[in-house]
């Protein structure tokens, strides 16, 4: 097992594609890409590889591959968006759940997907000003922008549980969160290629890593649920509910209707 090596980079993706095989890496560097020192192979059982079910479905060679890239790339960063978005909804800029809230949300991180997206295809085939051997944009929006997202998504929460909330138990929910999220990015740009010669291949930091951000989320779920006072969750829709008021208010009149021209025919 090979010691740790950390070779990190400012605005180049040398170093961490040498570490881990991100999707962006056969894309950037040079012409053919930049191959990582260790990654996973596929498993062939029963005549299909099941490992890696995305590189067998789309080659690296295939010319759709960078075009994939690109929109995971732009999904990845409409995410972080999303989730800075939700940390405001907490200090009611706008009320959770109304059409301002919601359509906001989705707008802006449509719009930061397609940006993202389309800076990611100029980059990979060296349209403008953008360059795949020199891919900085890409690196300031991968490492700078998403993270500031994340930082701040966080220091929001700390502030809004500490000074708005009476549910101190909070903090472990989203403390946790961002611990499961740090662990998965440290075992991934730090100690996938240690952990690939360990595993003879078969398993590399990706593997764990997006375990461990699997984690991160199922708490960011865990967070919004205990901050939550209505029980969300299992809520029925204001609109049946009103029908459904209307509905018995109509049955009580049409019952003392009844009632009242059944006590007039017996008077007559």
């Amino acid at each position: 097992m090979s010691p740790v090596h950390v070779n990190f980079q400012l605005f180049k993706f040398d170093g961490v594609c040498q570490s881990i095989a991100l999707t962006l890496c056969p894309l950037i560097g040079k012409s053919d890409g930049i191959e990582p020192l260790c990654y996973s192979r596929n498993v062939e059982f029963a005549g299909m590889l099941i490992f890696q079910p995305v590189t067998s479905i789309i080659p690296k060679a295939s010319i759709l591959y960078p075009y994939f890239t690109a929109a995971h790339l732009g999904l990845v960063s409409a995410t972080f968006w999303c989730l800075l978005l939700n940390g405001f909804v907490g200090f009611q800029f706008a009320e959770d759940g109304t059409p301002i809230s919601l359509w906001s949300i989705r707008v802006t991180c449509f719009t930061v997907w397609f940006i993202v997206t389309l800076i990611s295809i100029l980059t990979f085939n060296n349209i403008g000003l953008l360059n795949y051997e020199r891919p900085a944009v890409l690196w300031i929006i991968y490492f700078i922008v998403n993270s500031a997202a994340f930082i701040i998504y966080m220091i929001m929460q700390v502030i809004l549980v500490v000074f708005t909330l009476d549910d101190p138990w909070a903090l472990g929910d989203i403390g946790f969160g961002a611990l499961f999220f740090l662990i998965g990015q440290v075992i991934m740009y730090v100690f996938s290629v240690p952990l690939c010669e360990y595993f003879k291949h078969y398993m590399d930091g990706l593997f764990l890593g997006s375990g461990f951000n699997l984690l991160a989320v199922m708490m960011v779920y865990k967070y919004w649920d205990s901050i939550t006072k209505e029980d969300l969750e299992f809520a029925l829709d204001s609109k049946p509910q009103h029908w459904q008021i209307l509905q018995q208010v109509r049955e009580e009149e049409e019952e003392k209707e009844s009632i009242y021209y059944q006590q007039q025919h017996q008077h007559v």
